[in-house]
C-alpha cells in the first residue's frame, strides 16, 4: 500500500474523543458536571483573580516600591546642531528657524511639541533659531557661526502634556 496525503490516518488510539461536560446524566457528566459536590469551584463565577496566591500575600505586593514619576514633567523634542546644518545643507531650512519650520522640513514629528536645540555636532550655516530651549554648547555653537538664539515662552498648554 503506497501512502499518500488523503490515505493518512492518525494512530489507533492517539486521539480520544472530547469530554462533553453537562450534556445530561446519561453522558456520564450530568449532574454536577465533574466539578464536584459543593464548595468555591462548584458554583458558577468561581475564579482567582490575577496573581492571587491561594490568601497568601502576592508577589505583586511582596515586593518594594520604586521610582518617581512627576505629574510637572515637560517634554521636549530634541533636535541637534547638527541636524540643523544637515537641512540648511538640503535647503529644507533658509536663515529663520522656528519650531513651525522644523515640523515643515520633518525634524520634528507634531506642530505643537516644545523644541529644545542641543550642541551634539557642527554649524557652519548662520541661522537664526528660535526654540523653547537651548543647551549652553548649542548657543555657543549658533552665534559662533554667526548665527542669533531667540528663547521663545512655552505656552501653559503644551508644557502640561
Amino acid at each position: 500500500m503506497t501512502v499518500t496525503l488523503s490515505s493518512l490516518r492518525y494512530a489507533k488510539g492517539s486521539r480520544r474523543k472530547a469530554k462533553r461536560i453537562g450534556r445530561g446524566q446519561g453522558s456520564g457528566h450530568g449532574g454536577t458536571a465533574t466539578r464536584g459536590n459543593k464548595g468555591y469551584h462548584s458554583r458558577s463565577g468561581s475564579g482567582f483573580k490575577r496573581g492571587f496566591e491561594g490568601g497568601q500575600m502576592p508577589l505583586s505586593r511582596r515586593l518594594p516600591k520604586f521610582g518617581f514619576t512627576s505629574p510637572f514633567r515637560t517634554e521636549y523634542r530634541v533636535v541637534n546642531v547638527e541636524t540643523l546644518e544637515k537641512l540648511a545643507a538640503d535647503g529644507k531650512i533658509n536663515e529663520t528657524v522656528t519650531p513651525e519650520v522644523l515640523y515643515a522640513a520633518g525634524a520634528v514629528s507634531k506642530k505643537t511639541d516644545l523644541v529644545k536645540i542641543l550642541g551634539n555636532g557642527s554649524l557652519k550655516a548662520k541661522l537664526n533659531v528660535s526654540a523653547h530651549k537651548f543647551s549652553k554648547s548649542a548657543v555657543e555653537k549658533i552665534t559662533a557661526a554667526g548665527g542669533s538664539v531667540n528663547e521663545l515662552k512655552a505656552d501653559a498648554a503644551a508644557a502640561s502634556r
